[in-house]
């Protein structure tokens, strides 16, 4: 078939490089409502579960009996079943009804009961009850640190300016595993830099993660992965009880836990025994709460684009992550894995969590250039940062982020880079040259740094876990060689790690050593003006993005300059019928001085005079001072013509060629898209005036049409018109002007 043009244009669209399937229930390809879920049931006997969603106890697999014995709540299960699922879901869109309420009876729910309830809810409702249900008020961010060249200068550097930008937890990862000594070492450097106040993790392997734990090189974890298959389970040779003793293990020396899963991980894996993602993920996220874990990060995670090639994906993605919070979990919304090669979509999907905020919106958040991020690509990096902080501008919305002057970038990224530099020195390490730490400073992507000796820092890798090195031997480290503060921010977050303050769900640190969490913090939405709220110092901080502009410096003329024109006297009407006027409006020359392209008024005119000469007719130049209007300049200036011809020019550079025996706000020719006027534009607009009181054919004046205009210039054409029309003096005549 031959497509039109229009088609083939359609066809190239990044969209469609994204892939798209037809349900598919038998392998669980399809997001809700798979034939293979159950129906929602329970029964209790002598304070025990013995049926859950029609399975008799018998017969339960390892989630059945461990979501039975461990994440329901018997005292409120049959009150809560015997609710009909829309009565449950209109709780979590009704502000009369408390968070407190909702959660006490989903504790009481069984997993498919969970799905449909919010079966019950469109994506709009589900976005107002996660407003309301997540556990934190205040929304904050997770940021992925890594590099393909596993550079610890880099890695530091990037850590800090993280943690400048508002990051509070900081994930590294690996591409070779015997690297992670040395990079949680970097990342932690380089979080107590600056702010200095961010939770940090390096996604290894179980046993190694825990290392690094336990050292202090690292303080939170969430890479215990969970599913909601057995078979899935067996595949990766674990249980939910191993996996709640490994987050016991944890979380018994300090250090923050979370779990991670995500709808299609089981389809994926070939064990979806015919249910749908989102029955199989209330499953995994019923394990979560039953193993005691603070929370979760899920939203399909790096499964994503299976659940998004699937009519609903995105809304069961949403789904999920509404369910997590619904069980009173900790909930990072997952955002982190490339969800589309479309910007439109990848955006589209990031408003779900972005506007009703989630405890960590970003379960990673790339810092850093696509191709520097070994967690497969992130969903928005480090190219998009300024648009997503204009995001949370646009809307005052707290994305957990904060616009930050260049000048503090460099700054917290060379110090940062200096106190790895430090530490590796003092314990040892193989040595971080100074063009590394520059080079860190200002790098685009790893590409740009030295190379370092792969072996060398290997060896030093493995020798320094080996040693016992830990959290401590750092701070000794920073202390002394001079980076006390930052010796003291890493040392502050230890201390937290005895009290245990950052346990709590959703627990954030903040500067000072100060931690944020749902104890101290609980989300109490209940409505309009309830719940978060930006403060006027965090209103303040959204909006001052550095590229913003102080309004009142746009197109201000200096105010020593000497005026452009020099007036003449009252304007006349003209005799001559041989002459064009030329009438530029009450700010040209004087309080404005360039038009919007930024051609100055001076050449403008002169461009205007060559072209009226070169047709052999005069120009005579007067300046309206009744007007700001670009057609009312031009009639009057036509009503003073002596050949009934005028150009007329408002200060920004919009013009139009007017004749005396037309209506002020009908034209010959209209030139309103000032920026794409040049001064050859300029010179043949004043030919063209010429012609027309001569008599002769006229060409139109070639016009540019440029449909970004109105973005680029709006503001500066708002400004200058404002200048223009301050300098408007009603009743006041016309004034004959020349050039001085």
């Amino acid at each position: 078939m031959t497509l039109s043009k229009r088609s083939e244009r359609r066809a190239a669209r990044p969209i469609h490089r994204d892939s798209f399937i037809e349900e598919w229930f038998e392998p669980g390809l399809v997001i809700s409502n798979s034939p293979g879920d159950p129906e929602p049931s329970i029964r209790i006997e002598a304070g025990r579960v013995v049926e859950l969603d029609g399975v008799p106890e018998e017969r339960f697999d390892w989630l059945d009996r461990f979501i039975a014995r461990h994440a329901i709540d018997v005292s409120v299960a049959e009150e809560a079943m015997a609710l009909e699922p829309a009565t449950i879901a209109r709780m979590l869109v009704d502000i009369h009804v408390p968070r407190s309420e909702v959660v006490r009876l989903v504790s009481g729910l069984t997993p498919a009961k969970i799905v449909r309830v919010v079966d019950c809810l469109n994506a709009v409702e589900m976005m107002m009850a996660l407003q309301k249900m997540r556990a934190r008020r205040t929304p904050s961010n997770q940021a992925h640190v890594t590099n393909r060249r596993e550079h610890p200068a880099l890695l530091a550097a990037d850590a800090a300016e993280a943690v400048e930008r508002g990051f509070t937890e900081l994930e590294t990862t690996v591409g070779v595993s015997r690297y992670a000594p040395l990079n949680a070492l970097a990342v932690l450097v380089g979080s107590g830099t600056g702010r200095g106040a961010a939770l940090t993790q390096c996604a290894v392997e179980e046993s190694l993660g825990l290392k690094l734990a336990l050292r202090g090189l690292t303080t939170y974890a969430e890479t215990l992965s969970v599913y909601g298959t057995e078979r899935a389970f067996r595949d990766g040779d674990d249980s939910p009880w191993s996996k709640a003793f490994l987050a016991s293990a944890y979380a018994s020396r300090g250090v923050k836990i979370r779990f991670t899963s995500g709808s299609g991980s089981e389809a994926l894996m070939g064990h979806s025994e015919g249910r749908s993602m989102l029955y199989l993920e209330t499953r995994c996220l019923m394990a979560v709460k039953g193993a005691g874990a603070q929370g979760v990060q899920n939203g399909s995670i790096s499964c994503i684009a299976l659940p998004e090639s699937l009519p609903g994906g995105v809304r069961g993605v949403m789904a999920e992550n509404l369910v997590a919070a619904m069980l009173d979990l900790e909930l990072a919304s997952g955002n982190d894995a490339m969800a589309s090669h479309s910007e439109i979509r990848k955006t589209a999907k990031l408003m779900l969590q972005f506007l009703p905020g989630t405890d960590f919106i970003f379960s990673g958040y790339s810092v850093m250039p696509r191709e520097d991020n070994l967690f497969g690509g992130g969903n928005f990096d480090g190219e998009d940062l300024d648009d997503y902080n204009v995001l949370q501008r646009d809307m005052l919305v707290d994305g957990g982020l904060r616009p930050v002057a260049e000048e503090r970038v460099l700054e917290v990224r060379r110090r940062a880079a200096r106190a790895v530099q430090a530490v590796f020195d003092e314990l040892g390490l193989p040595p971080i040259r100074d063009e590394e730490v520059e080079a860190a400073v200002y790098a685009y992507s790893s590409t740009d740094m030295p190379e370092r000796d792969v072996p060398a820092d290997l060896e030093a890798a493995t020798a320094l876990l080996e040693s016992g090195a830990s959290a401590l031997d750092v701070i000794r480290a920073l202390a002394r060689r001079g980076f006390i503060e930052i010796a003291q921010n890493i040392l502050a977050i230890e201390r937290l790690r005895i009290s245990g303050d950052f346990l709590q769900t959703s627990a954030v640190v903040l500067p000072g050593g100060r931690v944020l969490s749902a104890v101290n913090d609980p989300n109490d939405y209940r409505g309009p003006g309830t719940g978060y709220q930006l403060t006027p110092e965090r209103r303040d901080e959204i909006a001052r993005i550095p590229q913003a502009v102080d309004p009142r410096t746009i197109g201000a003329a200096p105010a020593d300059e000497e005026p452009l024109l020099v007036e003449c006297g009252p304007a006349q009407p003209g005799r001559q019928t041989d002459e064009i006027v030329i009438a530029v409006g009450p700010a040209f020359g004087s309080a404005l001085r360039e038009t919007l392209l930024g051609l100055p008024h001076r050449r403008v005119l002169e461009a205007l005079i060559e072209g009226v000469r070169q047709e052999g007719l005069e120009p005579r130049i007067v300046k309206v001072y009744s007007t700001s209007d670009c057609g009312f300049l031009g009639y009057q200036g036509a009503q003073l013509s002596g050949s009934g011809i005028a150009i007329g020019i408002q200060s920004k550079g919009t013009t139009v060629i007017h004749r005396r025996d037309l209506q002020p706000l009908d034209n010959l020719e209209l030139f309103p898209q000032a920026p794409n006027l040049t001064l050859d534009s300029y010179r043949v607009i004043g030919r063209n005036a010429a012609k027309y009181a001569k008599g002769e054919p006229v060409l139109p004046v070639p016009v540019q049409i440029d449909n970004m205009a109105r973005l680029k210039y709006i503001v500066k054409t708002t400004i200058l018109h404002r200048r223009e029309t301050e300098q408007v003096a009603p009743g006041r005549p016309a004034e004959e002007v020349r050039l001085a």
